[in-house]
């Protein structure tokens, strides 16, 4: 339901910019637990999905980003005015922004300088504000309409909706993606810390880890209990200081050591002391490695930004490693677990 309302939206919109110079949304695509098959919270889920979004006409994206040496990389989307000269030679109607006076441009739409970005760089919190106004108008023409209510939630930097008919409800939130070149690597609308500047993306590795839940699912026997296991620990966890991304690291990594025919329903006890062993090792070293960045194991069919595989895996434990309060807190969250 959620897939097929979305691409029917990025359609509508596709029709309605088609003149315009406002972002182009490509196909959405489902990330995070709920589309990997393993969410923890059966009422409660949230289906996030990322909509890519491509530059208008005249427009092109220029990833900016911090190499600094954090966990996730911040960046910034320039936008670059090209010229369309060419265009207007073949008898389209659409004038170069670049070689047009202010005069003859009030023909026509404003560039995308002058409506989502601040400066030259794409603005995260327009660019929300733009797409609640347009999924308003959108969802009137959509035949989903006469049977779904649609219940748009307040947010700065990801767009929520509740879908809801009859007994049936469903959660949604939309981030809005650039992709860095041709990879499935992307720099993120999600929310983050308060006090992040509205032109500031995140690098996310979200739609690579849902392809690879996909890959291991072809891969592994039909009665694969990977998912379950992690279900079951993810949803211990909500009673413990763990992150739920820390457990689907460690899971990820143990995917790509064990043989997949070993996760079946009679090797699901030795997966999951697999899986305490494995975090309990990593709380000891204070050091577990980002599964994406820096893994030779990782798919190759899979498409990483060339450095990738040969970059130095971040440590998401790095905290631990700085600040020894939180490493005997997180011991002692351990301990608490495996008495759950």
């Amino acid at each position: 339901i959620i897939t097929d309302l979305m691409d029917k939206l990025t359609h509508i919109f596709g029709q309605g910019l088609s003149n315009g110079f406002y972002p182009v949304p490509q196909q959405a695509i489902g990330v995070g637990s709920a589309f990997e098959g393993w969410s923890p919270h059966a009422q409660d889920v949230v289906y996030h999905v990322l909509v890519p979004l491509s530059p208008p006409p005249g427009h092109a994206f220029h990833l900016e980003l911090d190499t600094a040496g954090v966990l996730q990389r911040n960046c910034c989307v320039r936008v670059e005015l090209l010229c369309t000269c060419t265009r207007e030679q073949l008898g389209e109607d659409v004038l170069c922004f670049l070689h047009h006076s202010e005069e003859e441009l009030w023909k026509q739409d404003p560039s995308l300088l002058h409506t989502l970005c601040t400066g030259t760089y794409l603005d995260v919190e327009k660019t929300v504000q733009w797409f609640y106004r347009s999924v308003r108008e959108a969802w009137l023409l959509l035949p989903q309409s006469c049977h779904w209510r649609l219940m748009l939630q307040p947010s700065s930097r990801s767009c929520k909706f509740q879908l809801s008919k009859e007994q049936e409800s469903f959660m949604v939130e939309v981030i809005f993606g650039v992709r860095q070149g041709d990879s499935d690597i992307f720099v993120g609308s999600q929310p983050t810390e308060a006090g992040i500047s509205s032109t500031t993306w995140l690098e996310t590795y979200a739609v690579a880890e849902a392809k690879f839940f996909r890959h291991i699912s072809r891969q592994a026997p039909h009665d694969s209990w990977h998912c379950e296991c992690l279900q079951l620990l993810s949803h211990i966890l909500m009673g413990v200081g763990f992150s739920s991304y820390a457990l689907k690291t460690v899971v990820m990594h143990l995917l790509s050591t064990v043989p997949l025919t070993q996760w079946c329903r009679k090797d699901f006890r030795r997966r999951m002391m697999d899986t305490l062993k494995y975090l309990r090792c990593s709380l000891d070293t204070k050091q577990l490695n980002h599964f994406v960045i820096g893994n030779h194991r990782f798919p190759m069919e899979i498409s990483l930004p060339s450095d990738f595989r040969v970059a130095e895996a971040p440590n998401l434990f790095q905290h631990l490693a700085s600040n020894p309060d939180a490493h005997m807190k997180a011991m002692q969250e351990y301990v608490h677990l495996l008495d759950q």
